[in-house]
């Protein structure tokens, strides 16, 4: 899929790694079974548990099996007693908490996405449903006025300088002029535009955030 030539060419970039993607509607949790899942992990007994918890034993086995609606004091102390925060009790371990997944981009293999004043290199293209957007681009603006007004997005973005010299320029900020070592961590949703300063076309790392 090719991008169009435009100073907007991050939306687009966006969209791509977005595609396929769908909303996912949890599952109800079962409190009783996620507090057993919780002890089984850690290898305790009932006994064991509710000596951790401070709670009685045939509480702890109510609360297991359904059997009674524990107070927010009880949650409170069942949480302690298991190292985890109240919210995290009701927080379902993912199914695809571990998906195994890898991507290795060899130097120069990514998908390239030339623009006007960009020329990005898309990095681990072959995952789909990413939840970050890695690309290497080399800066070829040289001016704002090369830009069709503000380059602005969904998300967050983490930029770090591989080579050269650019100049960060935000919709809020004072522009700051980076260099190779340098980072920007920045709402991506606020207007932002980068150009070279240096010699020679500065290349960046970039990583957006995709919600």
């Amino acid at each position: 899929m090719s991008v169009p030539s435009s100073s907007t060419d991050p939306k687009a970039i966006i969209r791509i790694a977005r595609d396929g993607g769908a909303d996912v509607t949890p599952e109800p949790l079962d409190l009783g079974q996620r507090v057993r899942e919780l002890r089984k992990e850690r290898k305790w007994t009932l006994e064991q548990a509710a000596v951790q918890a401070g709670l009685a034993r045939s509480t702890l086995s109510k609360i297991e099996n359904g059997q009674m609606s524990p107070t927010y004091d009880a949650l409170k102390k069942l949480a302690a007693g298991l190292n985890l925060s109240v919210p995290q009790l009701f927080t379902p371990p993912r199914e695809d908490q571990v998906t195994a997944r890898m991507a290795v981009t060899k130097q120069g293999s990514g998908a390239a996405h030339p623009t006007t004043t960009y020329e990005h290199e898309l990095l681990a293209e072959a995952l789909t449903k990413k939840r970050m957007l890695p690309y290497r681009a080399r800066i070829r603006a040289r001016r704002m006025e090369e830009f069709d007004g503000w380059v602005r997005h969904d998300g967050e973005e983490f930029l770090y300088v591989l080579t050269g010299i650019v100049r960060l320029y935000t919709e809020f900020y004072e522009p700051v002029e980076l260099k190779r070592g340098d980072s920007a961590y920045y709402d991506a949703s606020m207007g932002h535009n980068v150009v070279s300063v240096s010699e020679e076309d500065a290349t960046i790392l970039w990583v957006t955030s995709l919600g």
